[in-house]
């Protein structure tokens, strides 16, 4: 999600901290607000700027809610300024729903055939890391282990291929990624919760999908960002990147893309705001290596969907992003997937999503990968989602709506793999 590219080192948040800092962030007192914008945009972004506070969900100039987490110093202020605006609080100690979480996480024994437990619960980089190699392992004539690259600290950008008759790379490819934005932890168990389905379902149709399609499946892209989620800062969201010019940290993975990069309004160009393009075009570490590897497929048998899992917001998009103008040539077909696995979303929990072009549906977006995977690697078909939920939780899911978001995104991805 976009936020409003505001100075945060005042606070102490480790989000505009330099590399340097190591003590771990708390949030305990903080609170995260909806507000319902309506004609108080400008009041709200000055608001914003005075107290130097820091937005979940939307922009203000063009969004109808909202969300926003405040520190504990300024609640008083931010609660007066804000008494003729309607408001509800998401979250009334932001560090209590963390230790929340905290105390869901399950246990994972290494060399244990994955099954549908995993999902009961949150796990740690190394868990997730060793249950992809597992995964793969209790299916040694349809899956294998494969990496993207490196990251900026030396980790594997890991995944797992799978594929069926005719032998590896032997079909176009289906390329998932989760976990982009580090913060964004739901993402993870979605496309993990996707190639398990893909191995483990016996399900005729669903099984024959890896006779069809080549999928590579990478459910975190950024294992550093989502390291230090872990370790230091549970808000944290772009890679763990230097720039050589300012002592904040990272890159937003999803605005660095070589397409559309330096678009006005598509991103920032300050190097401590969360949605920070990078110094230049795709020179962020892991966008590099995710270009890489999808251009390699691309260049073998092509790229029949290029997925890119996100949350909040329940949306299911496809491009353009980076200009709210531009049509797609085939913009009614994509329309009609996305119509189509929208409905099969709502069919397994009731859950309703809204579709669109991306610029249209949520706001702009310059550099991401959706755009490239579309004009450059010439996928037939490149989405994105922003999963469960819509203001409730936020970033902060509950660990008991792991397996139905699972449930009800694969029943929108089944939609696709049928009907594209």
């Amino acid at each position: 999600m976009k936020f409003l590219s505001v100075t945060l080192a005042s606070l102490g948040l480790a989000s505009a901290a330099s590399l340097a800092s190591t003590k771990k962030v708390s949030y305990d007192d903080w609170k995260v607000y909806r507000v319902n914008v309506g004609s108080k945009a400008a009041e709200i972004e000055t608001l914003m700027s005075s107290l130097k506070l820091e937005l979940w969900k939307g922009k203000p100039a063009s969004s109808d809610v909202v969300d926003i987490m405040v520190p504990p110093a300024v609640i008083k202020d931010f609660e007066a300024s804000t008494a003729d605006i309607q408001t509800h609080i998401m979250h009334e100690n932001l560090g209590l729903s963390i230790a929340d979480e905290n105390a869901s996480f399950g246990t994972y024994a290494a060399g244990a055939a994955p099954s549908a437990t995993w999902f009961n619960s949150y796990h740690t980089i190394a868990e997730h890391m060793q249950w992809i190699t597992d995964l793969a392992a209790a299916y040694p004539n349809n899956a294998e282990v494969v990496s993207a690259g490196k990251s900026v600290e030396g980790r594997d950008i890991k995944g797992i291929h799978i594929y069926g008759s005719g032998g590896k790379g032997s079909k176009r490819g289906v390329v998932w990624h989760g976990t982009v934005h580090a913060r964004e932890w739901i993402t993870t168990m979605v496309v993990e919760y996707a190639a398990f389905q893909l191995l483990t379902s016996t399900d005729a149709t669903t099984a024959g999908f890896k006779n069809t399609y080549d999928f590579y499946i990478f459910p975190i892209v950024n294992p550093d960002g989502f390291a230090y989620t872990q370790a230091s800062d549970r808000m944290w969201r772009k890679n763990r990147q230097t720039t050589p010019t300012a002592t904040c940290v990272g890159r937003d993975i999803n605005r660095n893309w070589p397409s559309h990069w330096d678009q006005p309004g598509g991103a920032s160009t300050s190097a401590c705001a969360e949605d920070y393009k990078g110094p230049s075009a795709g020179d962020g570490v892991e966008t590099k290596a995710l270009k890489a590897q999808l251009d390699s497929i691309a260049a073998g048998k092509g790229v029949q969907l290029y997925m890119d899992i996100h949350s909040y917001s329940q949306l299911w998009m496809y491009p353009y992003g980076y200009s709210c103008s531009a049509v797609l040539p085939n913009s009614a077909k994509f329309a009609s997937l996305t119509s189509g696995a929208i409905s099969a979303v709502k069919a397994v929990h009731g859950t309703v999503f809204t579709g669109g072009p991306i610029c249209n549906a949520i706001y702009q977006v310059s550099g991401d990968s959706v755009d490239y995977a579309y004009e450059v690697a010439k996928a037939n078909y490149s989405m994105t989602v922003e999963l469960r939920d819509t203001g409730n939780y936020g970033f902060v899911l509950p660990a008991a709506q792991i397996l139905p978001s699972g449930e009800e995104m694969w029943a929108g991805l089944r939609y696709l793999l049928v009907n594209m």
